[in-house]
């Protein structure tokens, strides 16, 4: 049920209370919200790290007086998260909480020239759009549709919203037999038949409706009965579509392509709807690759989008491209500029504000349209994930190896960022975080590589600890200052870890010849690099180098299968997430085949094929006969990705070698763990598995 406070909102010191109040009182029907967790000896643990508020994307009024934002809490004993909205002055003063309810609230914008804001509800029991005042009061629901919403923004005149919700592609076995209503097998006949952790039989789409009232009306599917997602699944949503300033044109992200021949290829692109004729037209119509995030000028003559170049390469250069939408003339931005853009935003006609992944750090910089330079706004050992321009400022998020996200103004001539949301002030201060320190560390073929080093809190060199090694993921995501609620590396160190994350061959960050080197190159030269990180971490007097840990997830979980077959006796356990055990049966099990082919070379039964023969050889499953440390593994049965099958076949031949070996199964998660109570066993298990080996001496065991 939700609480609505009409006209007078609650301050967040009450609402913290009121919330804290229900859970002492064991209300667990109560709104999940801010908690002052136990914290012993400033130490963080998996409750601690789930007690933080998530902060989200920040909205600006149209007179850039005021913030609107979402914070996602964490019940542990309800097993669920809480989004709510928040409100303050874009000065940080003032801050109010919006609304109180155990629903989710997002998506906030604003609406009518700022005098409501629109936001996402599932109150009524699906996801639908609602109202409210900035004072707290008024709140309604604005649209009722039998679907759930998944995203939506208004059109700059107000007229009309436009919004996604799924509509159904497969053909199931009730439709086809009628007489058959409880039959639940799927009939096959194509590919991408499941994708990440659904199976495919519904897409989203764009619909555009008219704003009468409490009501939509004129509802419209912008592709009609085209098959097509737009946006891309299974992590586009608004972003991916934009109104033109006149409100007359959409633009929105498809890739129209559907089942094999959607598998081999990630040639998307950025299509115009008029709203007037209903004539959609494709304006990167010849770009090969990704061409996502459309974004109109603020005069509405330009469009600026980020485009990868090759058709098949997911990790490709993202790069910002500008469209002048009168000449059809194509500027790309960041010719000379060797990083990824990962997000952007319009100032005015003539300049851009980016961010961009640079030397394991994201950082906010400015690009003049015209010229192509580009000029560094912000710097430090952070990671920016947002910008938006504010009153003379911007508005960013960022978080770090030792701080979750919140929302800052930044000072555009001087770069210096001022704190504005503190939703997590209060617990930050009660904990001690260990030191980060940047590392360069020579690779085996003479380069230099950025590593981070985080050491226990309150450490001392007279004395020796365990380090973990940590593996990242992607395979080609960036080791930078993030901030993780499961790879969380303050709190590996907190129990007492010196942790080692390398930023190994194959990461962005570094240029796109150190990005693209691990295509094609599986289990050879970035795992050399993590072997490089290790060493020299090892030869300091404070790391005890015979209790050396390794672990990661996904490629990373990958690396941990290789490097127990490939690791020369220096690790003494191993934890492995969702990794590829048998490179083979990965191949088949996928669905994206296009990473596939480009990251293993290609199909494995291609005899003529050297990339992919050695991607095979070096397939983790046939170092098995060397493997000798002991090993965890942890998976879920929803991962369609990396199927738990490869994580069930790792713990089998590890039991069947007598390897000292454990597994974690999730029947109800998917690559990531989501569920709040999985979250925390994993934490738990985690470390009862690495403090028995690395803590102890177990020789005589092993």
């Amino acid at each position: 049920m939700a609480i609505v406070i009409a006209g007078s909102m609650l301050s967040c010191n009450e609402t913290g209370e009121k919330a804290e109040r229900a859970r002492n009182g064991n209300e667990i029907n109560e709104p999940a919200g801010k908690v002052a967790p136990a914290i012993k000896n400033g130490i963080m643990t998996p409750e601690v790290l789930y007690s933080f508020g998530r902060v989200g994307e920040a909205t600006l009024s149209p007179d850039k007086s005021h913030l609107v934002y979402p914070v996602t809490y964490v019940s542990i004993p309800q097993n669920k998260t809480n989004a709510e909205l928040f409100i303050m002055k874009s000065d940080g003063s003032d801050k109010k909480q919006l609304t109180i309810t155990n629903t989710q609230e997002s998506n906030p914008q604003w609406i009518e020239g700022g005098k409501k804001i629109a936001f996402l509800s599932n109150e009524t029991g699906s996801s639908q759009i609602w109202s409210i005042n900035p004072d707290g009061g008024g709140m309604r629901q604005l649209s009722d549709l039998k679907e759930e919403i998944e995203g939506f923004a208004f059109s700059p005149d107000g007229k009309k919203v436009l919004f996604i919700k799924r509509v159904k592609t497969a053909v199931t076995a009730p439709d086809r037999y009628p007489d058959l209503p409880g039959a639940s097998g799927r009939v096959i006949d194509d590919l991408m038949y499941k994708h990440w952790d659904q199976w495919v039989e519904s897409v989203p789409h764009p619909f555009v409706a008219d704003v009468a009232g409490n009501k939509l009306t004129n509802v419209r599917d912008l592709l009609g009965d085209e098959p097509y997602e737009a946006p891309l699944a299974p992590f586009g949503g608004m972003e991916q579509l934009a109104w033109s300033p006149d409100s007359k044109i959409i633009a929105y992200t498809s890739r129209k392509k559907t089942g094999k021949e959607y598998s081999l290829s990630t040639n998307s692109d950025i299509y115009f709807y008029e709203l007037a004729t209903g004539r959609t037209r494709n304006m990167t119509d010849g770009m090969e690759g990704y061409d996502t995030n459309p974004q109109f000028s603020p005069d509405g003559t330009k469009l600026a989008w980020q485009s990868m170049e090759r058709d098949g390469y997911e990790s490709d250069k993202n790069r910002l491209f500008v469209m002048d939408l009168a000449t059809g003339t194509k500027s790309y931005i960041t010719e000379s500029f060797d990083y990824n853009t990962d997000a952007f935003t319009w100032d005015d006609e003539n300049t851009l504000y980016l961010v961009a992944s640079v030397e394991g750090t994201s950082q906010i910089y400015a690009a003049d349209v015209t010229t192509r330079e580009l000029k560094p706004i912000t710097r430090g050992d952070y990671d920016y994930l947002s910008v938006t321009t504010g009153n003379g400022n911007l508005i960013a998020s960022r978080q770090s190896l030792s701080q979750p996200t919140e929302l800052y103004a930044v000072d555009i001539a001087t770069g210096d960022a001022t704190e504005l949301s503190f939703e997590n002030r209060d617990i930050l201060a009660r904990l001690r975080m260990g030191k980060v320190e940047r590392r360069h560390i020579e690779t085996t073929d003479g380069k230099q590589m950025l590593t981070w080093v985080v050491y226990p809190p309150d450490f001392d060199s007279t004395k020796t600890y365990p380090a973990l090694l940590y593996c990242q993921g992607g395979p080609q995501s960036m080791v930078s200052q993030f901030w993780s609620y499961r790879w969380n590396l303050q709190m590996m160190a907190a129990n007492g870890y010196i942790v080692v994350a390398p930023n190994r061959r194959g990461l962005p960050g570094f240029g796109q010849e150190w990005l693209e080197q691990i295509s094609g190159d599986y289990g050879g030269q970035n795992m050399k690099d993590y072997l490089s990180a290790i060493d020299a971490l090892a030869k300091e007097p404070f790391v005890d180098e015979e209790h050396l840990g390794c672990t990661g997830a996904s490629y990373g979980g990958f690396s941990v299968y290789w490097l127990a077959g490939n690791h020369g006796g220096r690790f003494k356990a191993f934890l492995s997430h969702a990794g590829i055990f048998n490179l083979e049966a990965q191949y088949l099990e996928t669905e994206e085949m296009w990473f596939a082919n480009w990251d293993m070379g290609g199909p494995y039964w291609d005899k003529s094929n050297a990339t992919a023969q050695r991607t095979y050889e070096n397939s983790p499953h046939r170092f098995v006969d060397k493997w000798d440390t002991p090993i965890m593994i942890t998976h879920g049965e929803l991962d369609y990705r990396i199927l738990a099958s490869q994580g069930m076949m790792a713990f089998n031949a590890a039991q069947l070698r007598d390897i000292p070996s454990r597994m974690l199964i999730f029947p109800d998660e998917n690559h990531w763990i989501s569920k709040p109570q999985n979250g925390i066993l994993f934490q738990r298990e985690f470390f009862r598995w690495f403090d028995h080996w690395l803590k102890t001496d177990h020789a005589a065991e092993k």
